[in-house]
């Protein structure tokens, strides 16, 4: 196996993605907050980190921007946690679109927050209620939820709104273009004090901005243009192959490379169990997760991801903003995501805890496009990289002969334009004023309308 270039990576410009002048010890965070960051190794705050936090510990309403991957859940989640009381029981909700989300933000938001003593709860669809009202039941400060489970909850008392200090969107873009407007207001407008407001996304967009004026008092907004942190830990690289060989490909590359835990990504149900079966068969230990699958069958493939008794989980990619293991070390995106934010989303889920990571993916033809929107996004140059020692497969039959037609008709479109050439001649020089550059048409054109002209006869 050979390579087409060298993918080292690229030096990380610190002062690209961190505050170099404040560390966290700076912004006046309580003793607990900082030994739990210091237990993760975080010393200094992201560009957004460093902004967000004074302001929210202010006790300001806010509107955060800033990119995938540059630590927006540290950035809300720290000053919540500084300013919450330990008494404050159902003190702050954090709104997420996803199941996968709200449990990667609380266990994030644990991780930092270990020497607080304060209690995050996740509340998703898709877990029987009653796993989850002996929690509630602890009246935990922070509850982390889906919109539709929140007010499920609340309908059923179990979730009471009379003592929200703190409320959280988290990628309120996601939210809006999956149609969770209607709810958002019905929550927000269901609290009946005004708590301290907290929106962040990726994007702003008019809607966003609408939303903001109807519920932020007076926000203070940030928008930061700082790199993600996620794209420069990870070595990304593409490699070129035909969609018929892709299965193939992807079986090569982790038999040559032998990674150590690799997360593949599709983007149907359907690719994902058809790829899982196909490398069953070929000896990879690789295991599906899709939302087609029951809770509980998913819970026990994330406990094998987890304890690493698994070797490739191919996902699709509701998977892609809940996976929160430490120890996966690859990520192979099988299908380039309509959406370059996904894409982003997928390659975070190697690097975790200061590591670097490895991203491939596999790129067809007529992806060119979608692969330069995913490089303007993360704004690097993602290389190509070729296995010499792969072996292509034949041609599908289909493929051939829709290539053979499409030769064919190029051809005779080509034959076709050679004879209209012929069938004009140069005339003498002196007809030239009769026919503008002397060029006459010696016969009619080889395609006509056929059309009727209206006329006004009757």
């Amino acid at each position: 196996m050979t390579e087409s270039n060298n993918l080292t990576t690229q030096p990380l410009q610190t002062h690209e993605i961190f505050d170099t002048v404040r560390t966290f010890a700076d912004l006046g965070l309580p003793e607990p907050l900082l030994r739990g960051l210091a237990d993760l190794g975080f010393e200094r705050p992201t560009h957004i980190q460093a902004q967000l936090i004074p302001i929210a510990l202010a006790g300001k309403d806010c509107l955060g921007q800033a990119k995938t991957g540059t630590g927006k859940t540290a950035a809300f989640g720290i000053p919540l946690m500084a300013k919450i009381p330990a008494d404050a029981a159902f003190g702050a909700l954090i709104l997420v679109p996803t199941r996968e989300l709200a449990i990667q933000v609380a266990k994030e938001l644990h991780d930092i927050g270990r020497h607080t003593g304060l209690h995050i709860v996740p509340v998703y669809g898709g877990q029987r209620i009653d796993q989850q009202v002996p929690k509630l039941q602890r009246k935990p400060q922070i509850i982390v939820g889906t919109p539709g489970r929140v007010m499920d909850l609340r309908e059923r008392r179990l979730l009471p709104y009379d003592n929200i200090r703190f409320a959280v969107l988290d990628e309120v873009d996601r939210m809006l273009d999956i149609g969770f407007r209607d709810d958002i207001r019905k929550i927000l407008g269901g609290i009946p004090k005004h708590p301290q407001t907290l929106f962040v996304s990726a994007t702003i967009s008019p809607e966003i901005e609408k939303l903001a004026r109807q519920y932020l008092h007076e926000p203070e907004k940030i928008v930061t243009v700082a790199k993600s942190l996620t794209v420069s830990q990870v070595r990304q690289s593409y490699v070129a192959v035909e969609p018929w060989d892709k299965r193939k490909m992807l079986l090569h590359i982790l038999k040559a490379e032998t990674p150590e835990l690799t997360v593949v990504f599709c983007r149907t149900k359907r690719t994902v169990d058809i790829v899982t079966e196909y490398l069953q068969k070929h000896g990879i230990d690789a295991h599906a997760m899709h939302g087609d699958m029951y809770q509980r069958k998913r819970d026990k493939v994330m406990d094998k991801l987890r304890e690493g008794s698994l070797g490739v989980l191919v996902a699709s990619d509701l998977a892609s903003r809940g996976l929160d293991v430490d120890d996966i070390s690859h990520v192979v995106n099988y299908d380039l995501p309509d959406d370059p934010e996904v894409y982003i989303h997928r390659i975070g889920r190697t690097a975790r805890a200061g590591r670097e990571g490895v991203a491939w993916s596999l790129v067809c033809p007529d992806q060119g496009d979608l692969l330069s929107a995913i490089e303007q996004l993360a704004n690097v140059e993602i290389p190509s990289r070729r296995f010499e020692d792969f072996a292509p497969g034949q041609v599908p039959a289909e493929v051939a002969a829709h290539r053979e037609l499409a030769e064919r008709r190029k051809a005779e479109s080509d034959d076709s334009k050679s004879r209209d050439i012929v069938s004009v001649t140069k005339v003498d020089p002196a007809d030239a004023s009769r026919f503008p550059g002397g060029l006459v048409p010696t016969a009619p054109p080889p395609r006509r309308l056929g059309g009727r002209v209206a006329t006004r006869r009757r």
